[in-house]
């Protein structure tokens, strides 16, 4: 598969980046054995970029992958959600461990709601730039879902890469609307930062228009690559022919598995982490019970992991 230089670091990726995400227990939840042929099979067939967090849990999918590879042959970016300096150091070292590697590629901070993390994450950045002088990360970047956090990163001299949602339909923007973002990641580009894109079908949303929605984000000069989540083989597949100017056609298309978010209501015990990890404001309470607005979910992820009693599934 294509592959493109990442501006403002010699990494070399593919167009196309391997969100693990939805493997794990955030989402699919997928029996370990059929997640590493998944990414085996992916990175057998030219995709050499794999995007994940400590958030995530997928180290395990990941690490029997690039065991059996040469560490130049492989791209590899994680992510923290930690607020203190020692939690960061831990969240690295942690992935480092698990990976069995020695650095990452790109580390994130990992801030898809949070609208000052330069002010409110300082200790995350220290961190992660302390970490960068010891050789353990060769790339701070961002996760983010806000127009002004990617304007910021792109004058933030600490800042090497942006990795934000960017769709045909805008959904998921906290702050602002498409074109909005459009801007603001050329902005970015163009300050010289390296910039791939999350969330091109909206988290699966899209997937009755895919050819249009990934058409949008792959006409984009500012993008160097963009990340898709797959558990499947035939996923992969479908996706690499888009990838190489193949248009898909109906018979041709995996069929749209109807998900939507589910709170178990009987096991809540309303200690509201998920409402405010929810990027999008999609769940609040309503007659004393935690409501999913579902136009608003985009089916991320990040609430699931927060909560203590195991009653959020995607259904």
């Amino acid at each position: 598969m294509e592959k493109k230089l990442l501006r403002s670091t010699d990494l070399e990726v593919s167009k196309m980046c391997f969100g693990a995400l939805p493997l794990g227990p955030a989402q699919k939840n997928m029996p370990l054995n059929d997640g590493i042929e998944v990414i085996k099979y992916a990175f057998d067939s030219g995709i050499n970029f794999i995007d994940t967090a400590e958030m995530y849990r997928t180290y395990d999918y990941i690490a029997p992958v690039i065991k059996n590879l040469d560490r130049e042959d492989f791209v590899i970016t994680s992510k923290s959600h930690a607020e203190t300096y020692e939690e960061v150091v831990e969240h690295v070292e942690n992935g480092l461990t698990k990976l069995g590697i020695e650095y990452f590629d790109i580390f994130h901070i990992h801030a898809a709601r949070e609208s000052e993390p330069f002010s409110k994450r300082k200790e995350t950045l220290r961190a992660l730039i302390d970490l960068k002088v010891k050789g353990k990360i060769k790339n701070i970047g961002i996760a983010t879902h806000y127009v002004e956090v990617v304007k910021r990163a792109a004058e933030n001299e600490n800042i090497d890469v942006v990795f934000a949602i960017y769709n045909i339909t805008g959904r998921g923007i906290v702050d602002g609307s498409r074109e909005d973002m459009s801007l603001a990641l050329k902005y970015a580009h163009d300050s010289g930062k390296a910039v791939y894109a999350m969330k091109p079908l909206a988290g699966g949303n899209l997937i009755d228009d895919i050819n249009e929605a990934f058409e949008f984000v792959l006409n984009k000069e500012f993008i160097d690559s963009i990340a898709v989540g797959m558990v499947a083989k035939e996923e992969v597949d479908l996706n690499l022919k888009i990838f190489a100017g193949e248009k898909i056609t109906e018979d041709m298309k995996i069929e749209k598995e109807k998900k939507k978010l589910t709170i178990l209501n009987k096991l809540c015990i309303k200690c509201l982490k998920c409402i405010e990890t929810c990027p999008n404001y999609a769940l609040s309470i309503v007659d004393d019970k935690v409501t999913v607005d579902h136009e608003k979910c985009i089916l991320c992820g990040y609430c699931s992991p927060v909560c203590p009693q195991f009653c959020i599934r995607i259904t």
